[in-house]
């Protein structure tokens, strides 16, 4: 059975998590490494409103 874990963010800390998603892209990026699980995480992060959950 698959777990799934939520974090609930305010808006500073949600800029703050795609920051740190977008430079952990680029170094990926310049590793020449996949980035498709940051992307979807990225998405994730950026697609749900502030008072709602990510997971």
């Amino acid at each position: 059975m698959k777990r799934k874990h939520y974090v609930e963010l305010n808006r500073q800390e949600r800029r703050l998590a795609l920051n740190g998603l977008n430079r952990f892209r680029n170094k990926l990026i310049a590793a020449g490494r996949y980035t498709d699980a940051v992307n979807e995480l990225k998405i994730a992060a950026a697609t749900v409103s502030g008072s709602r959950r990510i997971g």
